[in-house]
């Protein structure tokens, strides 16, 4: 493993402000759906010294790194090595017949992930193109760059990196992986810089779309997203709170609806009085999507796609 990489966290502060008033009370469970490296997590559990901790992470590495950095607060911090969409089975696990009080999903990938060149996360660094955030999934995206259809391959830049030229890259993929396969950063990186004439429309490093696409295939990050919001909306106590950083549309879309959802009434929209089984049993706190800071953009460059959003408990019941 790499040595322990430096580590700044996104939207620190208004984190810890936004889920603040749900953690007051002695005891109070704040779980870290994305701990990476601890950094959001340590800066919690600093602020309000009577709250608990479940940090859960599916990468190895960083879960290890992160209990070191956390070990001062002993047995108020718990982990677990687990995909953030077995969340409901992890908190049963660990805290049976426990509300959240507060809950942060990080979507971004961490920097342990980013800065290990090795891991094959980054466009800027020769390395095998692996991209897995747990390195026992059986897919790399060596594999989908080099089996997928070229329709597939558009379809996975358009939808999961936004990518204009989506179709000009899927083809140039599929034509010089019959030559000789695609198996490294810098090889993906040659085909698209090449097929990249006189520019990217959006600027920025040609390669950086198509590897977001590639890191939220290899990972399941969409699907994982869509699978654990529900429950962790379920999870929360009454006055629990939530926040989620995302850092592309897709991401953000998910969460603007399964939040939204819940923070309209379910009754008919002709009828009188409104039953309080179908009142809203959320309201946002952060409902238009917040970037970082002009200081904050300017420091750490990995901030500048940030859609903050955040909400609070009001009250218990489900959407139908």
């Amino acid at each position: 493993m790499m040595a322990t990489p430096t580590h700044t966290p996104v939207a620190l502060e208004r984190t810890v402000e936004l889920l603040g008033p749900a953690l007051s009370q002695p005891g109070a469970l704040v779980v870290d759906l994305t701990l990476g490296l601890g950094g959001h997590a340590k800066a919690i559990l600093e602020a309000f010294p009577e709250a608990q901790l479940l940090g859960i992470d599916r990468d190895a590495d960083a879960l290890s790194i992160a209990s070191e950095r956390l070990a001062s607060l002993g047995p108020r911090v718990t982990t677990a090595h687990a995909r953030y969409d077995d969340f409901p089975a992890v908190l049963e696990s660990h805290f049976p017949g426990r509300c959240v009080d507060a809950l942060l999903l990080d979507a971004g990938v961490s920097s342990l992930q980013l800065d290990d060149v090795q891991r094959g996360f980054s466009y800027l660094h020769d390395a095998a193109l692996d991209m897995r955030m747990n390195p026992e999934d059986p897919t790399t995206a060596a594999d989908l760059v080099n089996t997928l259809p070229r329709a597939e391959l558009q379809m996975l830049f358009q939808r999961f990196g936004d990518e204009p030229l989506a179709a000009r890259y899927a083809k140039a993929i599929v034509t010089a992986r019959q030559e000789t396969p695609l198996l490294t950063t810098l090889a993906l990186v040659d085909v698209i810089d090449r097929a990249t004439l006189g520019g990217h429309p959006r600027g920025g490093h040609n390669a950086k779309r198509v590897f977001q696409a590639l890191r939220i295939a290899v990972n399941h990050e969409l699907d994982s997203l869509a699978a654990v919001l529900p429950a962790a909306l379920d999870a929360l106590c009454v006055g629990g709170r939530i926040v989620v950083l995302s850092y592309q549309s897709g991401e953000d879309r998910l969460v603007k609806h399964d939040i939204d959802a819940r923070t309209r009434s379910q009754a008919p929209l002709d009828l009188p009085v409104i039953p309080e089984s179908d009142q809203p049993t959320f309201r946002w706190l952060v409902k238009s999507p917040e970037g970082p800071s002009p200081d904050e953009a300017e420091n750490n460059p990995r901030s500048r796609s940030l859609r903050l959003r955040a909400a609070e408990k009001i009250r218990e019941g489900q959407v139908r």
